[in-house]
C-alpha cells in the first residue's frame, strides 16, 4: 500500500497540542446566541415526486446574519403520524444536496431527512456575505483575516440553523438528530454537533477542516492547497491566517462532541490526510466513539461504511 501519510502506528499515536484561543468558546457561544436570536424565517412547499410512497419538501430559511436563503429537502416516508428520528446531512466542498433518490434508504428505514445546500456552492444557496479582503479561487480563503468574516463562521452557524429548522416541525422528535456527510459534509457533521445540544448522533465520513497546521502541509490534491497558495501570495500574513483557522478547525471543536460519533477513515487519502482525522478523533468528548481505518481507501466512502453508518444510526437514535 503505498504511504500518503504516517504509518497505521504512528496514526494511533499521534496527538498534536489544540490550537485553542483564550476566548474560542466564548466566541462560538456568541456565534450560538447571534444564531437563536435570529428569526429563521422558514419558507416550505410540499414538491412533486415520482413515487407516492415519499413526501418532499423544499425549505428555504435564512442564512446566518446575511441572510443568504439556504435551501433544502426535507424528506419522509408518506403518512408518517408519529414524530421520526431525523438525519440532517451535509454535502461535500463543491458540491450540493444532491438528489431525492440519494436518501431512499435511509428513508426506508424510517429516517426523515433534511438535506442542505451549503451557501455559495453548486447548489440552490446563494452566499450574501461580504469579505473586505481577496481570496484564492474557491471558497477556503473568503475573509481568512479575521474569524468574524470568514467564510466557515457563515457555514458553520447555517448548518447550526439547519437543526433548529428540523426542531420547528411537528413530525420530527426532537430527541432524535443526527447529522451526517462525507468530507466537508464530515467536518460540518462534527462541528454541528461540538456546537448544537440537539444534535444526539455524529456520522461524518472522510472529514475535511480539520487540524489545519498539518492539513496544508500533507494534502497533495483538493481544497486545503487553496489556503497553502494563498500563503504563497501573501507569506506575512501567515500567522494571521492560522489564526483565524484555529477557531474552525474541527480537532479544537472535538472536546465539544459528547454524542455517540462514528468516524471514517482512508489510509490513502490524499485530500484529507488521515492523521488530520486522527489527531481529531483523538480529541473527541464521547465516551461512545469510533474510528473505521480502511486499507487502500482514498477520499470516498464505500457502501460497507454506509450501512455501518445506517446500523449505528438505527442503534442510537432508537429505531426498531
Amino acid at each position: 500500500m503505498p504511504l500518503v501519510d504516517f504509518s497505521i502506528e504512528e496514526l494511533r499515536a499521534y496527538k498534536p497540542s489544540l490550537t485553542r484561543r483564550e476566548d474560542f468558546l466564548k466566541f462560538w457561544d456568541e456565534n450560538k446566541k447571534q444564531a437563536e436570536e435570529q428569526p429563521l424565517n422558514c419558507n416550505e412547499r410540499r414538491i412533486g415526486y415520482f413515487s407516492s410512497r415519499v413526501e418532499v419538501f423544499k425549505v428555504v430559511y435564512d442564512g446566518f446574519l446575511d441572510k443568504s436563503p439556504i435551501v433544502g429537502y426535507f424528506i419522509k416516508k408518506s403518512g408518517t403520524e408519529n414524530k421520526s428520528p431525523t438525519i440532517v446531512f451535509f454535502h461535500g466542498y463543491g458540491g450540493s444536496k444532491g438528489t431525492i433518490s440519494d436518501y431512499l434508504g435511509w428513508i426506508m428505514l424510517g429516517f426523515s431527512v433534511f438535506a442542505i445546500d451549503v451557501r455559495g456552492q453548486s447548489g440552490e444557496s446563494p452566499d450574501y456575505a461580504k469579505y473586505s479582503s481577496g481570496s484564492i479561487i474557491g471558497n477556503m480563503t473568503k475573509g481568512i483575516l479575521s474569524k468574524e468574516t470568514y467564510y466557515y463562521r457563515y457555514v458553520y452557524m447555517d448548518s447550526y440553523r439547519a437543526i433548529n429548522y428540523v426542531l420547528t416541525r411537528e413530525d420530527v422528535d426532537e430527541s432524535r438528530i443526527g447529522v451526517a456527510g462525507v468530507s466537508q459534509g464530515g467536518g460540518l457533521s462534527i462541528a454541528t454537533a461540538a456546537l448544537h445540544r440537539k444534535v444526539s448522533l455524529s456520522l461524518p465520513s472522510v472529514p475535511y477542516l480539520c487540524n489545519f497546521e498539518r492539513a496544508i502541509n500533507v494534502a497533495s490534491v483538493g481544497p486545503y492547497l487553496e489556503i497553502l497558495n494563498y500563503i504563497k501570495v501573501h507569506p506575512e500574513q501567515e500567522k494571521t491566517v492560522m489564526e483565524t483557522l484555529s477557531y474552525f478547525d474541527n480537532m479544537n471543536l472535538a472536546p465539544e462532541v459528547k454524542v455517540p460519533i462514528l468516524i471514517s477513515v482512508g489510509l490513502i487519502d490524499t485530500i484529507c490526510p488521515p492523521s488530520t482525522i486522527f489527531a481529531t478523533y483523538q480529541y473527541i468528548g464521547s465516551k461512545e466513539k469510533k474510528l473505521e481505518v480502511y486499507p487502500g481507501m482514498g477520499h470516498e466512502e464505500p457502501n460497507i461504511h454506509i450501512e455501518k453508518k445506517m446500523e449505528a444510526a438505527v442503534k442510537y437514535l432508537n429505531l426498531k
